[in-house]
């Protein structure tokens, strides 16, 4: 049986809310991963707590909210490295991030090492 683009990016939204409930405590409300060319892309949907958003009414706020949550997970990159490398086979060169105080959502942006997007598409992995 073939796997699909789809059904890969699923693997890797489930093991990514996985990482989140055992590493920073809570999982965020819902996860959506896209594969396009060489890159994963990885939006997730509430991450902030409700202090998190009381903290983000003030600049100063925002400020220790976005470096606070990307230094918890630049802590954990290494084992969010290894868990795409294990669903993909494919070595991550770049990782990307960034937080939005207002909205709550996070976006991560796995770079590969090759064109993986036309690697599942034309190998029906």
């Amino acid at each position: 049986m073939k796997i699909t683009k789809g059904a890969i990016e699923a693997e890797i939204s489930k093991a990514l809310t996985q990482w989140e409930k055992d590493y920073l405590g809570r999982g965020s409300v819902s996860v959506k991963t896209d594969i396009l060319r060489d890159m994963i892309i990885v939006t997730l949907q509430g991450v902030l707590t409700p202090a998190e958003y009381e903290l983000c009414k003030s600049k100063e706020g925002k400020g220790t909210v976005k470096k606070t949550r990307s230094d918890l997970v630049e802590t954990g990159v290494d084992v969010l490295r290894e868990m795409i490398y294990k669903i993909t086979g494919e070595k991550v060169i770049s990782f990307h991030t960034d937080l939005s105080t207002s909205t709550g959502e996070r976006l991560i942006v796995f770079k590969l090492a090759c064109n993986y997007e036309e690697k599942v598409v034309s190998s029906g992995k």
